[in-house]
């Protein structure tokens, strides 16, 4: 039994984790999180929190886990949002075209087209695994959930797959929120959902899952970090693309260098760099298994410029992406913008200065009878141009006689006949300015799985999982040493003085001392509480540590505070 078997053994046991579904023969992609796999998880929220909202001054949103089609079709997923799938003439069963040419030939197939992963599959003779079947034409398949929003035909939705275009969606309300002062963060955290393929690989790769998304909000031309002199000094481990194209392995480097030799393409990338390892180092994910790895060229989202993965070491998966930091330029708010018409611009205060600027207006004359219901589309991305966007129009029309624009999926070409253009001179303090976005997106799930790996420890007589005190499901379990002389009613009573002071806190008189803490140390109880004899003569119990199994006695009216002293300690 490897690794992974042991921890997923002890998951199901002791209500980590469940298979979905089970009595109905279970759905890959799919888990249940059991009664402390609930606690464990909303603890590394709890702790995702309480460095992102509360430390860092981000506030949280919660928005519908349905979305209509128009949204996703401006973000682009709707167009690129696909795996590469392959289907067994045989047996029809699908599988990702790309997972199955790497289980079975050392390929690297990140930037091979359809056609070229098809060949790759003939050249081998890759055959189904299943049933050792031929592979017929390798496609697109889109990734999202499609459903129907309102009765019969209905309005076509998807099961959003990423909780980030809903703050996106309501840019123009959190911008007032933040009363229009860049940078601002925005966090939501929540379910998404991927339609994947064929995925075999436990909680590692779900169809339904725990994002927690950040959307940090900049001016596109100051991606310093006001507190990234707090973190220039940490040091890294660091995997570039330009590493990993020419075979080259890790660098551990200090961030402040990194930025300045360009390894890292700004501050605020940087910043969030640093502040993920913190996150992870606290909730109990091992630093040495821990590192940062960047996105190839051609294995970036198509919304992004730069994006760096910190991947988490497992035995069996080897390294896998955990959190994604990418700089996202405008490019959703820019789309949003065209498909919507909506105004995202922030208008940035600045000095008073005088600009020449233009007033463009469509000629409604004529644009009307050939435009018909895309002109106040048009009327719209023509009143959202900045200064800049105008003269580019102005001059271009100049040289060429035409321009042609292009608003979410349609293109318009419009000339001199269809605009009436006025230069002007304004006096202006500031700037409008379409924000770039940093987003670190964080998968819950994956986090935890990494969490309960890397906490697994065996000894010859037991095996536990020593998660830290504050993260732990269950703070405390008490024993009565035997079952008479009053002690499972006192045993009781601490424990209800424990929960009745926010300490969550187990019984247990079951089977021998012996078993009870066997019991309570692979579940990961960070300390044990036994009411034995002395404890009825002088009011103290022993408490005993998990990890080393030394014992120390506490007076009852004192274990609260040094309950919370260990637990906020450790």
């Amino acid at each position: 039994m490897d690794l992974y078997d042991k921890v997923m053994d002890l998951a199901k046991r002791r209500g980590y984790l469940w298979s979905s579904f089970e009595i109905y023969g279970g759905i890959a992609g799919f888990v249940d999180y059991g009664p402390l796999g609930c606690l464990l998880k909303n603890n590394i929220i709890n702790k995702f929190r309480e460095r992102f909202i509360v430390k860092e001054g981000f506030y949280e949103i919660e928005s519908p886990t349905v979305t209509p089609y128009e949204v996703l079709k401006a973000s682009g997923h709707v167009d690129n949002f696909t795996d590469p799938i392959v289907e067994c003439k045989n047996c029809l069963e699908n599988f990702r075209a790309d997972h199955i040419i790497e289980e079975q030939v050392d390929i690297d197939t990140e930037s091979l087209s359809l056609k070229e992963l098809e060949e790759v599959i003939k050249k081998y003779n890759i055959r189904c695994p299943k049933c050792g079947g031929e592979f017929g034409e390798v496609k697109k398949f889109n990734l999202m959930f499609v459903t129907s929003i309102g009765p019969g035909k209905g309005r076509r939705g998807f099961l959003r797959p990423e909780t980030a275009q809903g703050i996106f969606i309501q840019f123009k309300r959190l911008a007032q929120f933040f009363r229009n002062k860049l940078p601002f963060g925005v966090v939501q955290i929540g379910k998404s959902y991927r339609n994947e393929i064929s995925p075999r690989q436990g909680v590692i790769r779900l169809r339904e899952f725990t994002q927690a998304e950040i959307e940090y909000f900049v001016h596109p031309e100051k991606k310093e970090h006001e507190k990234f002199d707090e973190v220039k000094d940490l040091i890294l481990p660091l995997l570039p693309a330009e590493h990993q194209l020419e075979g080259k392995g890790i660098i551990k480097m200090s961030l402040g260098e990194a930025v300045d030799k360009g390894i890292i393409r700004h501050q605020t990338i940087a910043y969030f760099m640093a502040q993920t390892m913190k996150f992870l180092e606290e909730i109990g994910i091992d630093r040495e298994k821990i590192r940062f790895r960047q996105h190839l060229p051609n294995e970036m989202a198509h919304y992004a410029i730069d994006c760096w993965d910190a991947e988490i070491y497992t035995e069996r998966f080897g390294w896998i992406e955990c959190v994604g930091i990418a700089d996202r330029t405008d490019y959703d708010l820019k789309s949003h913008m065209a498909h919507s018409g909506e105004d995202l611009s922030v208008f940035v205060e600045g000095e008073e200065r005088e600009v020449e600027d233009y007033e463009i207006e469509l000629n409604y004359k004529v644009v009307g009878k050939i435009f018909k219901k895309d002109t106040k589309v048009i009327e719209s991305y023509l009143k959202n141009l900045g200064v800049s966007d105008k003269e580019k129009l102005v001059k271009e029309l100049n040289e060429k006689g035409e321009v042609e624009i292009c608003i979410g999926d349609k293109s318009f070409k419009l000339t001199n006949e269809h605009l009436k253009i006025e230069k002007v001179k304004r006096v202006i303090k500031g700037e409008k300015v379409v924000p770039h976005v940093i987003e670190p997106s964080f998968g819950i799930d994956r986090i935890f799985y990494c969490l309960l790996e890397h906490s697994y420890r065996e000894e010859e007589d037991r095996a536990y999982l020593d998660l830290k005190p504050e993260i732990a499901p269950i703070k405390a379990y008490v024993f009565p040493l035997v079952n008479r002389e009053g002690m499972p009613e006192l045993a009781k009573r601490i424990r209800d003085m424990l929960r009745e002071n926010k300490i969550i806190a187990e019984y247990d008189d079951s089977g021998a001392i012996g078993r009870r803490y066997m019991r309570a140390d692979e579940i990961g109880v960070p300390f044990c509480i036994t009411v034995d004899g002395q404890t009825l003569k002088d009011n103290t119990v022993t408490v005993r540590d998990r990890n080393t199994r030394e014992q120390e006695r506490v007076k009852i009216e004192e274990l609260v505070d040094y309950l919370r002293s260990k637990i906020s300690s450790l």
